[in-house]
C-alpha cells in the first residue's frame, strides 16, 4: 500500500483511448474527452504538472495534441515503443521529481500494472477515472501559490534553456553573460511563505544553517521588528525560475546577522548565491549595522562557506557546532558569475 500523504506533483498521461477515444496512427482523428480537458486545466492552475508516456510515434502525437491546442500543458512529451515505466521514469529524471509525486493514468490494465510492477511509488489510474481527478485529495495540494500557478511555463522555460545551453558555442562565463540574469529581492509576504518554507526542507546543499523554518515560524519572524526575511527570485531571457532563495537576518543592536541563507539547487550554476549575499550585506551597511553570518556544517553544506569565504567574511568565531563570520569588505574576487546577476530590490527603502 502506497502512502498517500505526498501530493501528485505531476500527472503521466497515456493518449490513445485515454485522453481521446481512438488511436492516432489508425487515421481515427479522435478529439479530447471533455473529462481530460477538464482535468488537465484544474490541475494545471493548482500547480501540477503534465506529461505524456504513451505508445506510438512521436511527430504524430506531437502534432495531434497541438491541433487541438494542448501542447502547451506537457512539459515532458515521451511516445515510443518501449516500456511505459521507462517512458516515467525519464519524464521524472527530467523534471526532477520523485517517483513518489508521480500519477500515471491509462487506459490499458497491462500497461497500468507494467508500471506499478517496475515503479512501486507511481500512483495509476485507469482512464475511467479521470472525471474523478479534480476531487481527489492527492491530486488537491494543501495550497496554491502564484508561484504553483506558475509551474509549468518555469518548467517548460527550464527545458527551452537546457537546450540552448546545450547548443551554445562559448565558455561557461559567455553562457551566463547571455542569459541577461536578473534577480528581485523583496521582503517576504503572506504568499511567500508556502514556498519559503519549502526551500527550507528541500534546499540542503546551499543551506547555511540547515534550518528549517515552518509557515508559522516564518510569519513570525515577517513581523518581527528583530528580523528580517528576504525571498530571492530569478529570471533571464527565457522566462522565470521563480522564487530561488531565502534569507533569514536577525537585527542585533548594530549588527545584522544572517541566520539563515539557501538557494535552490537548480540555479547553483548560476552565482545568485554570491549576489544575493551581496545584496543582503549592503541592506545591512545601509543601515549602518554590521554584517555577520552563522554557518552550521552539515556532510553535504561546504560550498555555502566557501561561498561566504569569497563574499569577503571572515571567521571571528571558530566554534565547531556554529561558526560565526564577519563581512570586512566585500571581495572583488567574489565567486565567478554573479557579475553576471543584476540584482533589484523589491522594497521601497533598501
Amino acid at each position: 500500500m502506497i502512502a498517500m500523504e505526498q501530493t501528485v506533483k505531476c500527472v503521466v498521461w497515456d493518449l490513445d483511448d485515454t485522453i481521446w477515444d481512438g488511436v492516432v496512427l489508425e487515421q481515427d482523428a479522435p478529439v479530447p474527452k471533455a473529462d481530460a480537458l477538464r482535468a488537465l486545466d484544474v490541475l494545471d492552475r493548482r500547480g501540477i504538472l503534465h506529461a505524456v508516456a504513451s505508445r506510438g510515434e512521436y511527430e504524430p502525437a506531437a502534432a495531434h495534441l497541438r491541433m487541438h491546442g494542448i501542447e502547451e500543458l506537457f512539459c515532458a512529451v515521451d511516445v515510443g515503443w518501449g516500456p511505459k515505466s521507462e517512458a516515467v521514469r525519464r519524464i521524472a529524471e527530467t523534471l526532477n521529481l520523485g517517483l513518489d509525486t508521480i500519477a500515471f493514468v491509462d487506459n490499458d490494465p497491462v500497461e497500468r500494472a507494467e508500471v506499478s510492477e517496475a515503479l512501486p511509488p507511481v500512483r495509476c489510474y485507469p482512464a475511467e477515472q479521470i472525471a474523478s481527478f479534480p476531487d481527489l485529495p492527492e491530486l488537491t495540494p494543501p495550497a496554491v501559490t502564484e508561484e504553483a500557478r506558475q509551474r509549468r511555463s518555469l518548467y517548460r522555460a527550464e527545458r527551452i534553456r537546457q537546450v540552448s545551453e546545450q547548443e551554445f558555442h562559448g565558455s561557461n562565463s559567455e553562457f551566463l553573460a547571455s542569459l541577461e540574469l536578473v534577480m528581485t529581492v523583496r521582503r517576504a509576504a503572506e504568499d511567500d511563505l508556502e514556498r519559503a518554507h519549502e526551500l527550507t526542507v528541500r534546499s540542503h546543499q546551499l543551506n547555511t544553517t540547515g534550518r528549517t523554518f515552518g509557515i508559522d515560524e516564518l510569519r513570525r519572524l515577517c513581523a518581527s521588528d528583530d528580523h528580517e526575511v528576504l525571498v530571492a527570485s530569478l529570471g533571464d531571457r527565457f522566462g522565470g525560475y521563480g522564487t530561488i532563495g531565502l534569507a533569514v537576518s536577525e537585527i542585533r543592536g548594530d549588527d545584522s546577522v544572517l541566520q539563515l541563507l539557501l538557494m535552490s539547487c537548480r540555479v547553483m550554476s548560476r552565482g545568485v548565491g554570491t549576489a544575493l549575499i551581496r545584496h543582503v550585506v549592503e541592506r545591512a551597511r545601509a543601515h549602518g549595522r554590521r554584517a555577520l553570518a552563522e554557518f552550521v556544517p552539515t556532510d553535504v553544506n561546504r560550498v555555502m562557506l566557501v561561498t561566504l569565504r569569497f563574499a569577503g567574511f571572515d571567521v571571528v568565531d571558530p566554534s565547531p557546532d556554529r561558526i560565526l563570520l564577519l563581512c570586512n569588505e566585500f571581495s572583488s574576487t567574489a565567486a565567478p558569475n554573479a557579475d553576471h546577476v543584476a540584482v533589484l530590490s523589491g522594497d521601497v527603502a533598501p
